[in-house]
């Protein structure tokens, strides 16, 4: 059984890869009602060993004159996530409904194969069940994985064989609380949020170049 939350050792001298199935998490932070900053994730996985990658996988539609998601793959691609995309591909299905399709678990599923014997411990940000036996190859391998997705929502947004099999377990309740920055909605609906608290958020407020919010793009 995975540990959980404050349960997770993380060793200073020890490599560490982000692996993050990106509309995975879009629907659990959108469950949970905020927003990642993926500035304060980097920062706050290079904290905790060394960082050798974070990948970020996302598809999107390409034949769209203009992709609401483009302004955050790009933002990412310039500071320090390894972006992996593709377009989405359209069908219609046997009743006539037409359908979008776009998924990158092979991608990950080889990368993270490849990565495997340079890092010590995989983070990766899906509650996917279907990663459950790629998990289970990595850490034949020697490398530890810690799984991070939330129990915290009606229904669960993370697979029960999933966080079984992983090392750790990182509810992103917790990790919210060090990567996580209020929404837009939230900020209209509460007066007394001030940004400054968030020390991350201060920072970036000081950059020259805005993070788009996942909740703008989609």
């Amino acid at each position: 059984m995975a540990h959980t939350n404050s349960d997770i050792p993380f060793y200073k001298e020890e490599k560490i890869a982000l692996f993050i199935d990106g509309s995975n998490l879009y629907a659990a932070t959108k469950a949970l009602n905020f927003d990642i900053d993926y500035k304060c994730l980097l920062k706050w996985a290079a904290q905790r060993g060394r960082l050798v990658r974070a990948f970020y996988y996302t598809a999107f539609m390409e034949d769209e004159e203009y992709s609401p998601l483009r302004p955050l793959i790009d933002w990412l691609d310039y500071n320090g996530y390894t972006m992996v995309t593709k377009p989405t591909k359209e069908f219609v299905d046997q009743d006539g409904r037409r359908k979008i399709k776009g998924n990158m678990d092979i991608e990950l599923a080889i990368d993270m194969m490849e990565l495997a014997d340079k890092v010590d411990h995989i983070l990766l940000f899906s509650g996917d069940g279907d990663f459950r036996r790629l998990i289970e190859a990595i850490q034949k391998k020697g490398v530890r994985v810690t799984v991070v997705s939330s129990v915290q929502t009606s229904p669960s947004m993370v697979a029960d064989e999933l966080r079984r099999q992983a090392d750790h377990f990182l509810d992103l309740v917790e990790l919210s609380k060090q990567i996580g920055r209020i929404s837009r909605q939230q900020q209209n609906s509460h007066n007394d949020y001030d940004a400054d608290e968030d020390m991350c958020m201060a920072e970036e407020e000081d950059d020259d170049e805005h993070m788009p919010m996942l909740s703008e793009a989609i």
